[in-house]
């Protein structure tokens, strides 16, 4: 399946790997984790919970987060380029800041298990999942029979899985990639994105909206208004509007021979 028309996910797409190949390239990983302890208390760097989200650190986490952002895009479908970049920015910048203080919390239980919150756009991703989970239904569904299963009369055992299992397993293998951080934050992005569908977040995060000209709103009004006349000259709205302009031909056209036939008048009358 291709990213036509969808804007937001393709640059999305581009800006995860771009960043992660640079991050690599350019000697600059370190400054995308976040160490509980040595960062935010010892040296109060808290700019790293705005950059954090940035890259990640190795191509395994890369290429599942591709894949699961590329299985995601229908979201941005249902909703167009600009709600979606705006779910996307409200659940960045959500996700920026619970998940380091949730680990900060659980620290002084294990220092060592919760003391680092991994790079990487994991929360955002799983934000859009609960999402896609809520909006888009399965095509079909299927079941894995275990061996346990001896003939037709006996009940089913086994699993019931559909056309989006596959979907989530790529996600969930994503989150257990650098458990405990990665799993604490796809538990809050989950939480975020439905948070925000069901109405939890105040009213006027809901409702707040990118500008237009930031994701080609202008653009993309001008291509729908060109598409429906279009439409309306292939369908029956076409015929009249042809019929019109030949019933306005004709009219202009009697109108131009008016003088030649006045003086055929004034010569018979003669």
């Amino acid at each position: 399946m291709s990213l036509a028309g969808t804007p937001v996910s393709r640059l999305l797409l581009i800006g995860v790997v771009s960043t992660s190949i640079a991050a690599s390239l350019l000697d600059l990983k370190h400054y995308s984790f976040i160490l509980i302890d040595t960062h935010l208390w010892r040296y109060r760097q808290l700019w790293r919970l705005l950059t954090y989200q940035l890259c990640y650190t190795n191509s395994t986490e890369v290429l599942f987060a591709a894949i699961t952002l590329h299985n995601l895009r229908s979201v941005e479908r249902m909703w167009g380029p600009r709600k979606y970049a705006s779910f996307l920015v409200v659940a960045y910048l959500i996700t920026s800041v619970v998940p380091p203080l949730i680990m900060t919390a659980l620290r002084p239980l294990a220092p060592s298990l919760f003391n680092y919150m991994p790079a990487g756009l994991t929360p955002v991703v799983f934000a859009v999942l609960a999402q896609f989970h809520a909006m888009v239904p399965h095509i079909y569904k299927y079941r894995v029979a275990t061996p346990q299963t001896q003939s037709s009369t006996e009940p089913f055992v086994g699993w019931t899985l559909s056309d989006k299992s596959y979907k989530y397993a790529i996600a969930l293998h994503l989150a257990l990639l650098q458990w405990p951080g990665s799993v604490i934050g796809a538990i809050v992005g989950w939480i975020a994105g439905y948070s925000w569908r069901e109405g939890l977040l105040p009213p006027s995060v809901v409702s707040w909206r990118l500008p237009g000209w930031l994701v080609g709103r202008v653009t993309q009004r001008r291509s729908a208004e060109l598409e429906g006349l279009r439409r309306r000259l292939e369908g029956g709205d076409g015929a009249a509007v042809v019929a019109t302009g030949v019933q306005g031909q004709a009219e202009h056209s009697t109108e131009r021979r008016r003088p030649g036939q006045h003086t055929d008048e004034l010569g018979n009358g003669l």
